[in-house]
């Protein structure tokens, strides 16, 4: 991020603003942690880097003297309410997020992604009524796409737990909103890419995974012929369209898609990887469990946040990638052992 790219966005002043953001040691969090001390916000992150969620400390190596950091749990009532008072935006990127994983394991899914944001909007109702909550949602809610391209009316049928239970949160979100009149607002990313993310494991998002194969010369596996579209986001243009929704009473009540002006099929953006950044291309079939819960096309508009917000996104997958790896190659140790 650069000071020069937020002036280019138009971005308002976040000065006096005290930010508290769950997951905020994660790829969104800590990206949008860096976003918010650069506009002139004062940043405390929870987070309880839980190895399945892809937190990373090194995420805030750049800025750890100027942020508060705080391990705990959403899970845990007692902590949420202890750094919720006196806060007057709360980012909530907290979330177990990994597809299958949720399919496997999903208690744990329901605990955190479900019971843990309620935690929160009952700490936020208890103790700090008046903060702004902006929930991180994801386009995987909609399920197979009905009708094209997906907006925000679209119906929801979510083929994963995480999934799933990403819709039930975004709701318990929009009605804490509307029954306590509390100010809330949902921002739906997809195929989230760049600096900081985990690049370890492909339970963070394919393209990220991509790319730490990428750098390390290794083969990118394609499952099927990769015709499938997807629209991408670049981080930076993610945390610019939190911060507008977070910024701008305009989005109280609302649900908003922030994804870039395009689509790419999967074979595509993989090829854009190793075009800019290494490693080679292999076909392979379908795993069983991962075509149970594939959702073929996704093409997703983002004019409403464009009309509502004045968002703008600034990077296409090129550019991004660029960026990416610019970022990675002389930290790939810690980010890949």
């Amino acid at each position: 991020m650069s000071k020069e790219t937020n002036l280019r966005r138009n971005l308002p002043s976040m000065n006096g603003q005290r930010v508290l953001i769950t997951g905020g040691l994660g790829f969104v969090g800590s990206n949008l942690a860096h976003m918010c001390l650069e506009l002139g916000a004062e940043v405390t992150i929870y987070d309880c880097l839980d190895p399945r969620s892809g937190g990373n400390m090194h995420n805030v190596d750049e800025i750890r003297d100027e942020v508060r950091v705080i391990l705990n749990d959403i899970r845990n009532f007692e902590g949420i309410c202890s750094v919720i008072l006196n806060k007057d935006i709360l980012f909530n990127c907290a979330a177990y997020t990994s597809h299958p994983n949720s399919m496997k394991e999903p208690l744990i899914d329901i605990d955190v992604n479900c019971k843990g944001v309620i935690n929160v909007l009952e700490a936020a109702r208890r103790f700090n009524s008046g903060i702004k909550i902006v929930q991180i949602g994801t386009s995987t809610q909609i399920g197979k796409m009905q009708f094209s391209p997906v907006t925000e009316a679209h119906a929801e049928f979510p083929l994963d737990i995480y999934s799933a239970d990403k819709s039930a949160s975004e709701k318990y979100v929009l009605i804490y909103g509307n029954a306590h009149e509390m100010k809330t607002t949902v921002v739906r990313l997809a195929n989230v890419f760049g600096p900081r993310s985990n690049i370890r494991s492909s339970d963070f998002g394919f393209i990220n995974y991509f790319v730490g194969l990428a750098l390390q010369g290794r083969d990118l596996t394609i499952f099927g012929d990769g015709r499938q579209l997807r629209n991408i986001s670049y981080v930076e243009d993610c945390t610019a369209a939190v911060v507008l929704a977070a910024m701008d009473e305009r989005s109280n009540d609302e649900v908003f898609f922030a994804v870039a002006d395009r689509q790419y099929s999967i074979a595509e953006i993989a090829q854009a990887i190793v075009d800019n950044i290494g490693g080679s291309l292999r076909f392979v079939d379908w795993p069983a469990d991962r075509k149970a819960i594939e959702i073929g096309d996704a093409v997703i508009s983002n004019e409403k946040i464009k009309a509502v917000l004045n968002w703008v996104p600034l990077f296409d997958l090129q550019s991004g990638l660029i960026r990416t790896r610019n970022y990675f190659s002389p930290r790939l140790k810690q980010y890949t052992n």
